[in-house]
């Protein structure tokens, strides 16, 4: 099955790249990697969701705004590549979260975004990665997530 019958399956749809808002490029191949900037979870060019994850955004929120930039992503990775059939392997994911000081569950925040992968790519969706927690990001987003995938 194809990635993209795949994303069907799943009610999901790869959306137009977003806007780069400062000075950087929203992707960069290099030989056969593709490097993300980092993706917040923007919807058409705004936050569904802002503030801190345990104050104003839920873990559950969280997860599905980590699933957001998982999908911005994709879609800057398509920037460099026909098709998400053209993916080998997801290698590495870094995910930022902005929590208050007691939260300490960045991991399962990561998990919505690895999670994903996972459903999407199959075995290809396994990858390396950190979660980290922050005081704050761009426009106040609750998540920022940055990919390297292998391509053909």
């Amino acid at each position: 099955m194809s990635i993209q019958d795949t994303l069907k399956q799943l009610g999901l749809e790869i959306p137009p790249v977003p806007a780069a808002l400062a000075a950087y490029i929203p992707s960069k191949r290099s030989g056969n990697l593709i490097f993300t900037s980092g993706q917040l979870p923007l919807v058409a060019g705004k936050l569904r969701k802002t503030g801190k994850v345990g104050r104003e955004v839920s873990l559950e929120e969280a997860k599905e705004e980590a699933k957001q930039c998982v999908l911005n992503a994709l879609a800057t990775t398509l920037l460099h590549i026909e098709s998400l059939d053209k993916i080998k392997s997801i290698v590495k994911l870094g995910v930022f979260v902005a929590g208050t000081p007691e939260f300490t569950e960045q991991h399962l925040v990561a998990n919505g975004a690895s999670e994903l992968l996972g459903a999407i790519f199959g075995d290809k969706g396994k990858h390396a990665r950190f979660a980290i927690g922050v005081s704050s990001l761009p426009l106040d987003a609750s998540v920022e997530l940055e990919m390297v995938a292998e391509v053909e």
